[in-house]
């Protein structure tokens, strides 16, 4: 079964805590893990062979980045951001969905040049350490400022 397909499931059974906001193409979801504070995922409504943008047909590709643009933008907002960081990637779950990463200098410690460059190149094991879950009221306080955000630019 596909992560993000399960993640949806839960949306639609309403046992995601991470659940922002359904759009006409996707789901706005936090990240479970927060050490890049607001970080967002936007996951295509539809599982299957559309795995790639130029497999979407035009009116789909667009109204998808159309709407990935419009959290981006609320996530910036939310959140402060200096710059924001995009990923579509799909090597680990081939289902299409975006990576929002609110960016700020030196975000990633030591590592990187002088604290600055790609998401990656801050070490997996402290991205994803239990440390950085939000607790309830930090994840209810995130997901009311990006809605609060969303709203301005639905």
């Amino acid at each position: 079964m596909c992560l993000v397909c399960d993640r949806i499931e839960m949306i639609k059974d309403g046992t995601n805590p991470y659940f922002v906001r359904e759009l006409d193409t996707g789901y706005v979801v936090l990240g479970d893990h927060q050490h890049f504070h607001g970080y967002t995922l936007f996951l295509y409504k539809r599982h299957g062979d559309k795995t790639e943008l130029f497999h979407l047909d035009m009116p789909e590709r667009e109204a998808f980045l159309r709407e990935m643009t419009v959290v981006a933008e609320a996530v910036s907002r939310a959140f402060h951001a200096e710059k924001m960081n995009y990923e579509l990637l799909g090597m680990g779950d081939n289902h299409l969905h975006w990576h929002l990463f609110p960016r700020f200098g030196g975000d990633i410690g030591e590592y990187g040049n002088r604290g600055r460059g790609p998401v990656w190149w801050y070490p997996m094991e402290k991205m994803y350490a239990e440390d950085n879950r939000p607790t309830d009221a930090q994840l209810a306080d995130m997901k009311l400022r990006l809605n609060a955000e969303m709203d301005k630019l639905l």
